[in-house]
């Protein structure tokens, strides 16, 4: 199984269940272009063109996982359903006969990190040592996809302790089972 966590900038997927599952992490902020970190450092929000290449990289990974029949966590944002589309089935999404949505892929759930604005940029503020400012994260929210329910999604509150989000966490991977 193969969980993303996602959400904005800011939210803690790179700290929200890491290590306690006991499985691979991938943090998806180190899959970036340099010229996209540079422009993040800017603080120019990135585009689609921009983070396509990125997506594609980490599709890479999620893939060599499955096909390993390996369990693995990958932090990214995966904002649009355009960019969970691609994180799920790589160019095929953005190949111009593609067709508009293909199905989900039952070994691959999102965890959508939700939270608000004010949580989430003071957060951001207090942060130290990461290219993304604060600045950045309306960009975020305004592109904001909520994923659906048939996109395989467990959504976390980040108001919630990281215990609690875990306990969700693993009473989701019980339900799987049965």
């Amino acid at each position: 199984m193969i969980y993303i966590i996602m959400g904005v900038s800011g939210c803690g997927k790179s700290v929200c269940l890491l290590i306690v599952l006991g499985w691979p992490f991938y943090e998806g902020d180190n899959f970036h272009p340099q010229e996209n970190i540079e422009k993040m450092a800017r603080g120019e929000p990135l585009t689609d063109q921009d983070r396509f290449p990125w997506l594609l990289r980490l599709h890479e990974v999620i893939e060599r996982e499955r096909s390993s029949g390996s369990d693995a966590l990958l932090a990214c944002s995966a904002l649009k359903r355009l960019y969970r589309q691609i994180l799920l089935h790589g160019s095929t999404v953005v190949a111009p006969t593609s067709s508009a949505s293909l199905p989900s892929s039952p070994e691959v759930f999102f965890l959508y990190l939700h939270g608000d604005y004010d949580l989430i940029h003071q957060r951001m503020v207090a942060r130290q040592g990461h290219y993304m400012k604060a600045d950045l994260l309306r960009s975020q929210f305004d592109i904001l996809e909520p994923p659906s329910d048939e996109e395989n999604v467990l959504t976390l509150d980040i108001r919630k302790s990281r215990s609690e989000m875990i306990l969700e966490v693993e009473k989701h991977i019980e339900s799987l089972k049965l």
